[in-house]
């Protein structure tokens, strides 16, 4: 997909010097940053099949686990025994 120009005319709306661009607090830094965050965010969304804030999240199996509340555990199948998952790996 084409970056249009109106677009870059908007990016480089305040640039004076290099450092707009390269500095710390610069365009690429910036835009690095909002295409990564995109696209990972995209990226769990599509994964865990709900956007986030959606109210079809609360709730669900897959949100204790995901921010660490609560210790996994699965069912055998066909069986009543139930296995916690193990911990993490010793390295």
């Amino acid at each position: 997909m084409p970056i249009k120009p109106e677009h870059l005319d908007e990016l480089l709306a305040g640039y004076e010097n290099p450092k707009d661009l390269l500095g710390e607090g610069g365009l690429f830094k910036q835009l690095k940053k909002a295409l990564l965050e995109r696209a990972l965010g995209a990226e769990l969304t599509h994964h865990l099949g709900y956007e986030k804030g959606d109210p079809a999240g609360r709730g669900s199996d897959r949100r204790p686990f995901k921010w660490g509340l609560q210790d996994p555990v699965f069912q055998q199948p066909d069986t009543h025994s139930v296995a916690a998952a193990p911990g993490p790996r010793s390295q």
